[in-house]
């Protein structure tokens, strides 16, 4: 049965829990306060795609598929390729422009938007030394990366909430979208992120969509952590200049 009511889709609900059957149960537990899901590279071996395709066929929601996916061009456009064919809302590809340029052709002229990873949230610029990036400050590389994405076709780019404000300002993000994980509520445990902020500073700064999971999935009471972030996304303090 689909849901009758329209939820606020700027809030996405990651479903990172070990398999298909643990996703269900969280959005059945979730109900109609939330219309977007994303389901990442953890559960593809646990029915993700299965998850996928339901949420969306059967209970009209809209899905983000997190895959990152990364390797050479003919590869990484076969895979975007049989990816569109399940009609999903959001899918990430790294941000390299051959890797966009890739990702845009396998998607052709399907609604499904491709959204390119700058620089994971997790990261800061000790670990990019060590992973051997260039030098530079890492809100700047990431302001860089997004703006080559933008011109190699990306419908969007994946940013932490610390750039969100530096990329909207490119010319060449006009009208594409930021899509920010390391969103937490006040108090939240940060877990393993590393640049984060609160939901209504995400979207002010001029995040389009934030992604939060464990404060929801972690809860005792799913449904009602989602509630009060989407409470926070209704207040003046997250006025989106996107919108």
């Amino acid at each position: 049965m689909t849901d009758t009511t329209t939820p606020d889709d700027r809030l996405i609900v990651a479903l990172d829990v070990p398999n298909a059957l643990a996703g269900q149960e969280l959005a059945a537990q979730i109900g109609d306060a939330v219309g977007f899901y994303k389901i990442g590279l953890g559960m593809l071996t646990g029915g993700g795609l299965a998850l996928a395709n339901e949420l969306k066929q059967e209970h009209g929601k809209r899905i983000f598929l997190d895959m990152k996916l990364f390797d050479i061009g003919a590869t990484v456009e076969a895979a975007v390729r049989g990816l569109a064919q399940f009609e999903l809302d959001f899918l990430t590809v790294h941000g390299d422009p051959h890797v966009v340029r890739a990702a845009r052709e396998g998607a052709a002229d399907s609604d499904m938007k491709i959204l390119a990873v700058t620089i994971l949230t997790s990261l800061d610029r000790g670990d990019l030394d060590h992973c051997l990036i260039r030098d530079g400050e890492l809100s700047d590389l990431v302001q860089m990366r997004a703006d080559r994405a933008f011109e190699a076709g990306a419908d969007g780019v994946i940013a932490s909430p610390h750039e969100a404000a530096l990329i909207r300002a490119l010319p060449s993000a006009t009208g594409r979208l930021i899509v920010t994980p390391g969103v937490r509520p006040a108090g939240a445990d940060l877990g393993d992120q590393k640049r984060v902020a609160t939901p209504a500073n995400a979207i002010a700064d001029g995040a389009d969509h934030i992604v939060v999971g464990r404060p929801v999935w972690k809860s005792p009471n799913p449904r009602a952590a989602a509630q009060a972030i989407l409470s926070e996304l209704q207040s003046p303090q997250a006025h989106s200049p996107n919108r």
